[in-house]
């Protein structure tokens, strides 16, 4: 994007409620050096997105000479030799979608003449202008009349839509061609043949392919700051050439998946990838639960067995069991449920479980057994005149000279868990983070998330037993504010909430939540009650969930309940109903 576009996109960005607020500054934090001209004033620079690539390169060569590839290392070794212009318009090209663009769609006035600047990249086959292209890749870069006009001879008419040009004029032209036979005399029609590799550095830099370049530009607008974190080698995600290639064949049938590949073409792709990486395999394995669900909503019922049976992902081994139980297999869903129930893997799977019993139990003819009921939450009823969002309402209504009520929902218990084991979280594990751009460790979200990290957590949680919580958590609120973190929402924070919260809450009650949330970070992350009341000429709190007319508890927020009233923390649940004859 040129230096116009920019400033239009600092006006059109809006900053995540977690991010408003926040102070501006450079989001790159790594230990390597990163150039100067990156560091003061970035987007001043007309070429920051070449900067920015320059230091990609820069770092996979430092960090993955020995994952490169030989194309990969030609390419970075030719690029640098490579005119200032030329550079940045490959970068251009590859920052933007597809891999076919027109000269004249071209207009980068740091660059100067794109002719100029694209004949050394067509020396080298990095850029393609006489290559064949299909009549699909055709209409994606004419413009309506522009068909109208190369095909008016075919029978093309000015009425058509361009879905209906494209069919009739595909069983006349059904060969590819060079955009100039197409269209004699229109234009230079530029393919990018680099997609491929420039996707695998892509890859190794962010450990993924769902992140792209456009991440530097956040960081350059001070939107995104991230945690400084020692980029050791054994720290990288994809450790071998192996590890690349799985990763790409992971991705690919994701996107396959997503886009409705054949069943057969899935379960052919899954069967190739092959790795002993623990992160991706991982990934493997959620691929084939997302597989099973896929052949479940079909009613695919063998094909979802045979994926969830293989599967090692949370949550599979209930699938499964829902899977028999529909498809007709009731004996055989009972014994899953047995075993299931004997040890359930997670709370997700025990709250489940006894919901299928009763089923269970008539479609076998078995003696009604009645599952243990969980004692509920306390019940607080309201009739309030209508206005506003509900838990506006609530606030208004239960607040008190000196008790406020705050709508924080998950923001409190997370932000104040994420500050006080900031280095537990951030911790430089292998495998945990591997890019400069990362709000979180890879591995948040698997199995071994807390196992891996069990000393350093209990060195944090153990602060609440001796008071040096508070001045962690203040310390941390200070000196660490605005950094991307995957618990703490900086918008919802302020030195009176703290000062509010640390005041009321016992230690004792933040120990038991901060468990629970390391049980299962992705799943307990969520589900938090919408408000908190605070006393604090008394030292106390209580968490209210709200809901509305006809609204009722979501399954993670009944496991909340479930968990607060086991152990005794403060809890109501605020049933609403609208006074009559209110008006919106």
């Amino acid at each position: 994007m040129g230096r116009a576009s920019v400033a239009g996109r600092r006006r059109r960005l809006k900053c995540p409620p977690v991010l408003e607020g926040l102070p501006g500054g450079l989001a790159v934090c790594i230990n390597s050096p990163v150039p100067q001209d990156a560091l003061v004033n970035p987007l001043d620079n007309p070429f920051y997105y070449l900067v920015n690539f320059r230091y990609v390169l820069a770092w996979l060569g430092e960090r993955y000479a020995d994952v490169l590839g030989t194309d990969e290392r030609a390419f970075i070794e030719c690029f640098t030799t490579l005119p200032e212009p030329s550079q940045a318009l490959l970068v251009r090209l590859v920052m933007r979608k597809g891999s076919l663009y027109r000269a004249s769609k071209l207009a980068y006035p740091e660059i100067g003449d794109i002719a100029q600047a694209a004949a050394p990249l067509l020396a080298l086959g990095w850029l393609c202008d006489n290559g064949p292209v299909s009549l699909q890749e055709l209409f994606g870069v004419l413009g309506k009349a522009e068909v109208q006009r190369c095909f008016c001879a075919s029978g093309v008419r000015a009425g058509q839509r361009k879905a209906e040009q494209l069919a009739q004029l595909l069983p006349l032209y059904p060969e590819a061609q060079p955009f100039k036979a197409w269209c004699p005399g229109l234009d230079v029609l530029y393919r990018v043949t680099l997609r491929p590799l420039c996707d695998r550095l892509r890859l190794m830099f962010f450990g993924n392919l769902y992140q792209g370049w456009s991440q530097f530009v956040l960081a350059d607008l001070g939107l995104q700051r991230f945690e400084q974190v020692a980029f050791e080698p054994q720290s990288r995600a994809l450790a071998s050439r192996g590890d690349v290639d799985a990763a790409i064949a992971l991705h690919q049938a994701r996107e396959a998946l997503e886009q409705g590949a054949a069943l057969e073409d899935l379960t052919a792709r899954l069967a190739t990838v092959r790795t002993d990486n623990p992160w991706l395999d991982q990934r493997r394995e959620k691929l084939i639960y997302l597989v099973g669900q896929h052949c479940e909503r079909q009613g695919w019922w063998v094909q979802a067995e045979q994926h969830y049976r293989t599967c090692r992902y949370p949550g599979a081994r209930w699938r499964l069991l829902r899977v028999l139980e529909r498809s007709g297999r009731v004996a055989e869903a009972w014994a899953l449920w047995q075993h299931a129930n004997a040890a359930p893997e997670s709370p997700a799977e025990a709250q489940a479980l006894p919901r299928a019993l009763p089923r269970l139990q008539r479609a076998l003819g078995l003696p009604p057994q009645r599952a243990r009921r969980a004692p509920g939450p306390q019940r607080l009823d309201l009739c309030l005149p209508r206005g506003g969002s509900v838990e506006a309402a609530v606030c208004q209504a239960l607040a008190e000279d000196g008790a406020p009520v705050l709508y924080l929902e998950n923001a409190l218990f997370n932000s104040l868990f994420g500050l006080l084991c900031w280095p537990a979280i951030f911790a430089a594990l292998p495998g945990a983070f591997f890019h400069p751009f990362q709000h979180a460790p890879a591995d948040l979200h698997q199995p071994g998330f807390h196992s891996r990290r069990q000393a350093l957590f209990e060195a944090c949680l153990a602060e609440l037993d001796d008071g040096q919580y508070r001045t962690s958590i203040r310390e941390r609120f200070a000196s660490k504010y605005g950094l991307a973190s995957p618990f703490v929402f900086w918008g919802a924070l302020s030195e009176p909430l703290l000062d509010l919260a640390l005041a009321c809450i016992p230690a004792q009650h933040l120990k038991l939540c901060f468990a629970r949330l390391l049980e299962d970070p992705k799943a307990n992350r969520a589900g938090l009650p919408d408000l908190v009341q605070f006393w604090p000429a008394e030292g106390r709190y209580r968490m209210i969930e709200v809901k509305g007319p006809g609204d009722r508890l979501q399954d993670n927020q009944l496991r909340w309940m479930a968990y607060f009233a086991e152990h005794g923390l403060p809890v109501q649940v605020c049933h609403v109903t609208w006074q009559a004859g209110a008006l919106a």
